[in-house]
């Protein structure tokens, strides 16, 4: 008789199972809607920026009266880079020197980016270490980075050592900032829960707070990215040269307003474009997740 028991599936088993099936089909569809709708408003979003922008340029120079041999508009920009005989020059140049202080962004996001999260996490485990050196951060970044670029490009040269500690430093406080918020925000049912079954401050850190904090994370990320392009663009003015950062003075000096404008231009465009990407990044992983509402 017990053999028969253990061969023969429970009743409650055979019914569940359809039913959990039809659940895991539903969860899937709403998942992809989710995902949909959210991509759908950050596009929208994105499209909508970019058309406020334009508007805020164009009615600027109109409303201030800017003479046209200093301001230059959207259809300035584009002859300047599409259709003077010397377009294809501007465009190497412009393009080139955009390159530059893109990949002088990338080193300071990165530096900043990883820093704020491994100090916010160690923030996480000690709440002393955090109570000593936030306010010593706060402080930090309350001191002009201006007048403290002399001092950094003493200590590390003019090099790429230079552009990641001003990139970074750009990025670095109000990444951890967020990072930290989001941290806290972990439900302390949950933390309990790992407790109770023996984890450690490093298992509710992995289990319960990381995930949780992804919300804010994305944040961090999508102020970050115009920050490491500033910081970029302040590392190449006061420290590396090259780039935008460091030519655009020249252009100035030079009264070459078309290339000033159509620096910043690029420069703008391209800050919008990637926290915009990471935008819509942000919106499926989270809608996928299941933190649609949190976006």
């Amino acid at each position: 008789m017990s053999t028969l028991m253990t061969e023969q599936p429970p009743a409650a088993t055979v019914a569940a199972s359809p039913q959990t099936t039809q659940l895991n089909a539903e969860i899937r569809r709403e998942t992809r809607r989710a995902t949909l709708r959210a991509l759908g408003r950050s596009v929208l979003t994105f499209v909508l920026t970019i058309v406020a922008v334009l508007v805020i340029w164009v009615g600027s120079l109109w409303v201030f009266q800017i003479s046209p041999y200093v301001g230059k508009g959207p259809i300035d920009v584009y002859n300047f880079l599409f259709t003077v005989p010397n377009a294809a020059e501007n465009r190497d140049q412009l393009f080139g020197q955009l390159w530059v202080t893109l990949g002088h962004s990338v080193v300071g996001f990165a530096a900043g980016l990883v820093v704020a999260l491994l100090v916010a996490m160690i923030f996480q485990l000690s709440k002393g270490i955090e109570h000593a050196l936030m306010p010593m951060a706060m402080l930090l970044r309350s001191v002009p980075l201006v007048a403290m670029a002399p001092v950094i490009i003493l200590i590390f040269g003019r090099d790429f050592a230079s552009v990641a500690v001003i990139g970074g430093i750009v990025v670095l406080f109000p990444a951890l900032v967020n990072i930290v918020f989001g941290l806290k925000s972990a439900s302390p049912q949950m933390n309990d829960l790992v407790t109770v079954y023996g984890g450690t401050a490093w298992t509710r850190l992995r289990k319960v707070a990381l995930p949780s904090s992804l919300p804010e994370f994305f944040a961090a990320v999508r102020i970050s990215v115009p920050g490491a392009i500033t910081g970029a663009l302040l590392a190449e003015w006061l420290a590396v040269g090259g780039g935008i950062g460091g030519s655009v003075g020249g252009y100035i000096s030079g009264a070459q307003f078309n290339a000033v404008w159509t620096a910043v231009v690029l420069v703008t465009g391209t800050a919008l474009v990637l926290y915009n990407l990471v935008q819509i990044i942000e919106s499926v992983v989270l809608a996928r997740v299941g933190m649609a509402d949190r976006v």
